[in-house]
């Protein structure tokens, strides 16, 4: 019962912050998710990569992220040209040119039978994976909530020359309340219903069955439904909503599969305990660092 309790506030207290930084403003989501990025890479880091090892590959690798984050945001926001995208995308090779300074990366040593001695350097392409599977996501995370005020309002007569960008938090809410309703009914159908059909990945997660899958994004698509039909959150048609709760779910599956298994290939259960009864934060994320980059592909290509 107790852990019951913790996990329900801890939950709760989750939500609030993220509905407060999401509602409140580009400064306040910034702040939040920045500091929510720079957590996921400590515990990819902590799963990946022995205790103690590669400080200064991992500390770069946190300072090209959160360039990488500055960098998108304010280029969406029109303060840096695009140009300056280059600096973050090409940081990553100061990581290399440091190897050359690691000891233990210049001992180079094999077995009669002609095998490499492990010396350190087979746990360095974990500080690129980390770029790759959360600084880059969570920094295309702020690309859903920038728009044009003339994509959203009719205001060219204000405004002749460029329309402004405005931060429009209450999409990520939206693309949030899609993910977390499509957790909730994969749960419950898999709970209810997942022992009459397959399972959905056994090797990777044996509990987590098609009819879970499905029944999770039936729920994330009524919850587009319900987002369109009686919030603001969404300035899209029905159609797209929908088609947007599909992408967020499907996208969502395969980076909570992705997640599960880093996590059993190195034999862990959480990815960290900064939430009580919830885990870390990349057990929390896990889905939308796939799911959020597929729909904002959509909204990109066909949307804005």
């Amino acid at each position: 019962m107790k852990e019951v309790i913790v996990r329900s506030i801890s939950g709760l207290l989750f939500i609030i912050i993220m509905v407060a930084a999401l509602l409140g403003g580009v400064l306040w989501y910034s702040l939040l998710f920045g500091a929510i990025m720079v957590i996921m890479m400590l515990e990819y880091f902590r799963i990946t990569i022995p205790k103690g090892a590669l400080k200064w590959q991992k500390g770069a690798s946190l300072t090209v992220a959160i360039a990488l984050f500055a960098a998108v945001l304010l280029t969406g926001y029109g303060i840096l040209e695009a140009k300056y995208l280059l600096i973050p995308a090409l940081m990553p090779l100061l990581i290399f040119i440091g190897n050359l300074y690691t000891k233990s990366f210049n001992r180079h040593t094999f077995t009669e039978q002609g095998a490499r001695e492990p010396n350190g350097y087979e746990n360095f392409p974990a500080t690129l994976g980390a770029l790759l599977y959360i600084a880059l996501p969570v920094s295309l995370f702020s690309m859903a909530a920038l728009f044009p005020m003339d994509a959203l309002f009719p205001m060219e007569a204000l405004f002749p020359m460029e329309a402004p960008v405005e931060f429009r938090g209450g999409i990520l809410l939206g693309f949030f309340i899609i993910l977390w309703a499509s957790d909730v009914g994969a749960y419950c159908f898999g709970c209810t219903m997942g022992r009459m059909g397959p399972r959905l990945f056994p090797s990777v997660s044996p509990k987590k069955s098609w009819i879970g899958s499905i029944g999770g994004t039936a729920c994330a698509i009524g919850a587009a439904a319900l987002i369109h039909s009686f919030t603001e959150l969404f300035p899209f048609s029905l159609a797209d909503s929908l088609i947007i709760g599909a992408i967020i779910s499907i996208g969502g599956g395969f980076g909570d599969l992705v997640e599960s298994q880093l996590k059993r290939n190195f034999g862990v259960k959480d990815s960290g305990s900064i939430m009580p009864g919830h885990g870390g934060m990349l057990d929390r994320f896990d889905g939308a660092l796939i799911g959020f980059p597929m729909a904002i592909i959509y909204l990109e290509f066909f949307l804005k």
